[in-house]
């Protein structure tokens, strides 16, 4: 039986409180004064306390700061008359576990009763594992146990002995410049490691970017500027989303790889590439290749070793890891101390597709731990994974705005469903699908690429 203390100085909602709460099964004290609370506080360890913010003797807030010198994981839930923003807050960044506004309403506030509960439950079922150093915990690693990460391992072992070209290719957030960073860093240490997003940078900056510019080279070129390729002396060039530099600019890239030196943008003066280059994508670039938009001499010149990262939905075996590592980065970095998750949400991780990968899991696990008001993540904290789909009075409809897991879809993942039925459906020419979707056959052509979509049909 769960003991529940009441510290509140209106007699009669002590006394509703004490009735209700004991025809629910449980064991209920009463307190009228803060400092009598904190003396049955002492005296009977309740597993939860119902505090008023208002106390004749004591200031509500200074005995929830009094509760969480005796106990830091206690779960309480305050109660005001007052509606204002201010306490709210404070009270949720002192460590109440909710904060309920009077009149009481009865249901939200058995609501908030059994949620404190069911967290003080999963808290205790893991006892010990509270406040944990964080021995286990290095920023920058990768993390993976399935057979495939193993291999990736494995090569990531064999490049850093040498200083070979890499060619990384994975989807969007599966960690491809973690990577790098990783290969950099047990190749050389005390060398630069540069990242350069080509799709972040318009085709006419990007190669004053990675090889410089001379003064009065272009307009605006009020100075000498070394580029990427020059500050990375001895270390790594890390050349993200490789796919989307333009074919004139990968003719120079193939130039550099071959001769290993440059120019700087209206310059004369040859400089030699000291750094180890390695490349990324979250497309395929053989297949980019065929369709004549990326060259293939520096296709060959790039892919010496090619590191394909699986998605995360094909290595599901290691989300157990992922979470438990995301969890302690995040506990380090927000100053949290958030242990775990539910079994009951990590079978929804199980389940879930995760079309955003680790960026995604890390991204809601962030998200999560920050609004979190246990030691526990469960469903509550997840409503993109858990929310149940829209309906419209007793017959349940399919929310187009959200995946069968009941997580909202970005716009591209709506556009792309969207095209990707009409074709499927329709099975009409391209032309009169474009007439179905309003748009002009160059930005159908277009949208076939963005999303990957195989046609066949003229």
């Amino acid at each position: 039986m769960s003991r529940i203390l009441v510290i509140d100085d209106d007699r009669s909602i002590c006394e509703t409180l004490e009735l209700y709460l004991e025809e629910e099964g449980y064991d209920v004290q009463t307190a009228l004064t803060g400092t009598e609370g904190l003396r049955k506080f002492v005296e009977i360890s309740p597993d939860l306390v119902i505090l008023d913010i208002r106390l004749p003797d004591v200031d509500g807030f200074r005995i929830l700061e009094d509760l969480k010198e005796e106990d830091e994981n206690v779960k309480v839930i305050m109660i005001t008359a007052h509606h204002d923003m201010a306490s709210t807050i404070r009270a949720m960044k002192e460590g109440a576990f909710d904060y309920i506004h009077k009149p009481i309403d009865i249901d939200e506030l058995e609501i908030a009763i059994k949620k404190a509960l069911k967290a003080l439950d999963m808290e205790r079922k893991i006892d010990g594992l509270l406040g944990e150093p964080f021995r286990d915990f290095k920023m920058g690693d990768i993390i993976g146990s399935g057979p495939k990460m193993n291999e990736i391992f494995k090569t990531i072992g064999v490049v850093s002995q040498g200083r070979a070209t890499v060619l990384i290719q994975g989807e969007s957030g599966t960690g491809k410049e973690l990577i790098a960073k990783v290969i950099h860093s047990n190749t050389t240490r005390d060398e630069p490691f540069i990242a350069v997003n080509c799709s972040a940078i318009v085709e006419t900056l990007l190669e004053s970017e990675l090889f410089g510019h001379e003064k009065g080279a272009f307009t605006g070129a009020v100075a000498r500027k070394p580029g990427k390729f020059e500050l990375a002396r001895y270390g790594t060039i890390f050349l993200d989303e490789i796919s989307e530099m333009s074919l004139n600019l990968q003719a120079k890239l193939l130039r550099v790889l071959q001769e290993r030196e440059f120019e700087r943008v209206g310059g004369k003066d040859r400089i030699k590439v000291n750094a180890r280059v390695i490349a990324a994508t979250n497309k395929d670039l053989w297949e980019l290749v065929k369709q004549g938009k990326f060259r293939d001499d520096l296709y060959y010149r790039l892919n010496i070793v090619t590191i394909n990262i699986p998605p995360l939905r094909e290595r599901k075996e290691d989300i157990p890891l992922l979470v438990d590592y995301l969890l302690k980065k995040i506990n380090h970095d927000l100053h949290k101390n958030i242990v775990g998750v539910s079994d009951e949400m990590m079978e929804t991780f199980y389940k879930y597709n995760w079309p955003g990968n680790v960026r995604e899991l890390e991204n809601l696990l962030v998200r999560a731990s920050v609004l979190a008001r246990g030691h526990i993540l469960g469903r509550e904290d997840f409503p993109e994974l858990t929310s149940p789909p829209v309906t419209a009075g007793k017959v349940e409809t399919k929310d187009e705005a959200r995946d069968e897991y009941g997580r909202f879809l970005t716009l591209e993942e709506v556009e792309e469903r969207h095209i990707r039925r009409i074709i499927n459906e329709t099975k009409k020419n391209k032309g009169e699908i474009c007439e179905i979707l309003g748009i002009s056959r160059p930005t159908f052509e277009r949208k076939l690429e963005k999303y990957g979509i195989k046609f066949e049909r003229d």
